[in-house]
C-alpha cells in the first residue's frame, strides 16, 4: 500500500530513468525491425548462389516472423513470474550472437533456423520492453510515449531498406554480410539497457513493497511513491486472459494485431515482387519511397492518434487500407504511375494502422498479466504476419499478384468487423460509458448482456 501522502510515483515529471528505459525500449524497436526487414534484401541477393525456390523464400521470410510468436508467449508469463529487467537486459546480447552466426552459414535449413531464433528474441523483446515502458512511463505522458514505439520500430525497419539499398550501390552484394549487419543496432541496444531498473508495479504485485520503494526513491526522490494498491491482487494466472472479464479483450487483441501486420508484412518484406508484379519501374528506387512514406504514415498517425477514440482509429485504418487495395486488385493492368499512387496511400494508411499495435494492447490488460497479455497477443499475431510471409511468394508464383492482395484485403475486413463488434475503447478522453472489469475498460459483451 502507498505511504499516507505519498505521490504516485506514475504522476512523476519527465526524468533520467525514464528518458533511460524509453531509450532501451526504442533502440530495441530499432534493432527489431531491422532484423525484420533486412532478410527482404539479403534474399534477393540469396536467391541464385543458394538456389532457393518460393517455398524456402517464404520459409526464410518467415523464419523470424514464426519464431516471434514462440518468443513472445513463453516471455510474457516469465517476465510476469521473475520480473521485466532480467530478459530486458539480455535479451540483446543473444540477439547480437544470432545475427553474428548469419556470417557462418551456408544452408537455407540452417537459415531458416537461425532466423527463427532471431525471431524468438524479438518476441521476447516486444512482451518485456512494451510492459516495462508502459510501467515506467508517467500518466501524463504514457500514450504518446507508448505510441513512439512504432515510429522506432519503423524506423529500424526503413534503415534496413535503406542500409540493403546503400551496400547495393556500393557493390557489396553478399547476403550474409548484409545480414550480419542486424548485429550493430543490437550492440548499441545492449548498451544502452545496462543498468536499468526493475519495474516497480511488477515488484508491487509480487508483494515486494520495500524493493518498489527504494527503486523509486533512489530514481524519483522520496516524495513519490507507490500508488494505492487494490486490498485484494487479482491472480496473476495465465488462464485468467481467457477469463469472462478478459477473453474479448485478449480476442480482440491477437486479432486486430494478427489482421494488420499480415498486409504489412506480406507485402513489404516482398516488395520487390509485388512492385514488379504491378508493372512499376525501378523496384528498388519505388521501395525506398514506399518505405519513405510508410515512415511518415507512422510520424502521422503518432501524432493523430490522441485526438480520436482508439475504436475509430482501429476502425478508420482497416476499412480505409482495405478499399485501397480493393481498388488496386479489381483494377487489373492499372498503369505503373497509378499503381505507385495507390500503393503509396496504402503504405500511409496500413503505417497508421500499426501506430496501435504497441499501446492498445498493453490499455487491455492489468498489471499482472500485462506482459503475459501482450505476449499472447504478439504470439497470435505472427500467425498473420508468418502466414502472409509465407504463402505470399508461393500464391503469387501460382495465382498471380492480385490474388495475394486478395488474401490481404480478407485479413483487413475480418480485423476491422471483429473490432467494430468487440473492441473496447481504451482511451480514457473518449471512453464515456465503456464498462471496467479487472482494471481495464472490457467490451459490454463481457459483462453477459
Amino acid at each position: 500500500m502507498a505511504e499516507v501522502g505519498k505521490i504516485s510515483f506514475d504522476e512523476a515529471p519527465f526524468s533520467s530513468v525514464h528518458r533511460k528505459i524509453r531509450a532501451g525500449s526504442f533502440m530495441g524497436m530499432v534493432c527489431d525491425g531491422y532484423i525484420i526487414g533486412i532478410v527482404g534484401i539479403a534474399l534477393s541477393y540469396a536467391a541464385e548462389p543458394l538456389g532457393l525456390t518460393s517455398f524456402w523464400m517464404g520459409l526464410i521470410g518467415a523464419g523470424a516472423l514464426l519464431g516471434i510468436f514462440f518468443g513472445s508467449l513463453f516471455a510474457g508469463p516469465i517476465a510476469d513470474r521473475i520480473g521485466r529487467k532480467p530478459l530486458f537486459l539480455t535479451v540483446m546480447f543473444v540477439s547480437v550472437l544470432l545475427s553474428l552466426a548469419q556470417f557462418f552459414i551456408s544452408d537455407p535449413a540452417i537459415l531458416a533456423l537461425l532466423r527463427f531464433l532471431l525471431g524468438m528474441t524479438i518476441g521476447w523483446d516486444y512482451a518485456v520492453g512494451i510492459s516495462l515502458l508502459s510501467e515506467w512511463a508517467p500518466k501524463s505522458t504514457r500514450d504518446k510515449v507508448m505510441s513512439w514505439l512504432l515510429v522506432y520500430w519503423t524506423i529500424g525497419y526503413v534503415l534496413s531498406y535503406i542500409g540493403g539499398f546503400v551496400l547495393n550501390w556500393l557493390g557489396i552484394e553478399d547476403w550474409r554480410l548484409i545480414l550480419v549487419t542486424s548485429a550493430v543496432p543490437g550492440l548499441i541496444t545492449l548498451i544502452i539497457r545496462l543498468g536499468s531498473p526493475e519495474s516497480p508495479a511488477w515488484l508491487a504485485r509480487k508483494g515486494r513493497t520495500q524493493e518498489a520503494l527504494a527503486i523509486i526513491h533512489k530514481h524519483l526522490g522520496t516524495r513519490y511513491s507507490l500508488p494505492q494498491a487494490d486490498a485484494e491482487v487479482p491472480s496473476a494466472s495465465w488462464f485468467r486472459l481467457f477469463s469472462k472479464e478478459l477473453r474479448y479483450n485478449t480476442f480482440v487483441s491477437g486479432v486486430f494485431f494478427a489482421c494488420q501486420v499480415l498486409p504489412f508484412f506480406a507485402i513489404t518484406i516482398f516488395l520487390p515482387m509485388v512492385l514488379t508484379a504491378l508493372n512499376i519501374e525501378n523496384p528498388h528506387a519505388s521501395g525506398v519511397m514506399y518505405n519513405v512514406v510508410t515512415m511518415v504514415g507512422v510520424l502521422f498517425g503518432t501524432w493523430l492518434i490522441d485526438k480520436v477514440s482508439r475504436r475509430a482509429y482501429l476502425l478508420g485504418t482497416f476499412y480505409g487500407a482495405a478499399v485501397i487495395l480493393t481498388v488496386m486488385t479489381l483494377w487489373h493492368n492499372m498503369p505503373g504511375a497509378i499503381a505507385l499512387v495507390f500503393l503509396a496511400g496504402f503504405s500511409l494508411v496500413l503505417a497508421m494502422s500499426i501506430v496501435l499495435e504497441f499501446l492498445y494492447p498493453p490499455e487491455l490488460f492489468p498489471t499482472e498479466l500485462r506482459a503475459s497479455g501482450v505476449g499472447l497477443t504478439v504470439a497470435i499475431s505472427r500467425f498473420g504476419a508468418a502466414g502472409g510471409t509465407f504463402l505470399l511468394p508461393i500464391i503469387n508464383e501460382h495465382f498471380g499478384v492480385y490474388a495475394s492482395l486478395g488474401m490481404c484485403i480478407a485479413a483487413l475486413l475480418f480485423g476491422g468487423i471483429v473490432c467494430h463488434i468487440w473492441a473496447p475503447e481504451t482511451s480514457e478522453k473518449f471512453r464515456g460509458d465503456t464498462p471496467m472489469m479487472g482494471g481495464v475498460p472490457v467490451p459490454k459483451a463481457a459483462l453477459g448482456k
